[in-house]
């Protein structure tokens, strides 16, 4: 045999390992006879099951991103759809605090209106009151004056004085 095997030997044989080179009995050639027909055979196998992978994966990726355009398109007019809804609302709240404004001056005009008028009849009814009472005291007063006036003429006239009197209104109310 070769010197070969004798080296591996000697340095197995001191404790440390070796290489043996002979490729007969390493089964070499064994070894790169299944190698090659299982990268041959397994090339088929495994590279379709690689590419059907990579078609699903692919295929995943692009459903993804069209989900991906999609949601932002939703993203984008759900965005659209707040500014405007919030467009809105402030456009609400302004014309509620002009309504409310506007509602507020026209009560508080109503009122004014109101207690004029309120005041303009108190003031009406005060002076129909005071001519009311002015009337009354003038009755009351030319009654009184009248009574006095009887009660102080009988002593005051004689008779010949009451027929002057008398006379004298007989001719005032034919006169008049």
């Amino acid at each position: 045999m070769t010197s070969f095997p004798m080296a591996t030997q000697l340095f197995a044989h001191h404790g440390g390992f070796g290489f043996n080179l002979n490729p007969l009995e390493t089964n070499l050639i064994n070894l790169v006879i299944v190698i090659g027909v299982l990268i041959w055979f397994l090339r088929g196998f495994l590279g379709g099951m690689l590419d059907r992978r990579r078609q699903a994966i692919l295929a995943d990726l692009s459903d993804a991103e069209e989900r991906l355009r999609t949601a932002t398109a939703a993203v984008a007019q759900a965005q659209q759809d707040l500014a405007a809804a919030q467009q809105k609302s402030q456009q609400i709240r302004s014309d509620g605090a002009a309504r409310a404004q506007a509602l507020r001056e026209d009560s508080e005009r109503r009122t004014i209106e109101e207690m004029a008028r309120l005041k303009q009849d108190a003031t009406a009814d005060l002076n129909a009151e005071a001519v009311r009472v002015t009337d009354l005291l003038r009755r009351e007063a030319a009654r009184q004056a009248i009574e006095n006036a009887l009660a102080s003429l009988p002593g005051k006239l004689d008779g010949a004085a009451q027929e002057r009197l008398i006379d004298q209104s007989i001719n005032t109310l034919g006169n008049a």
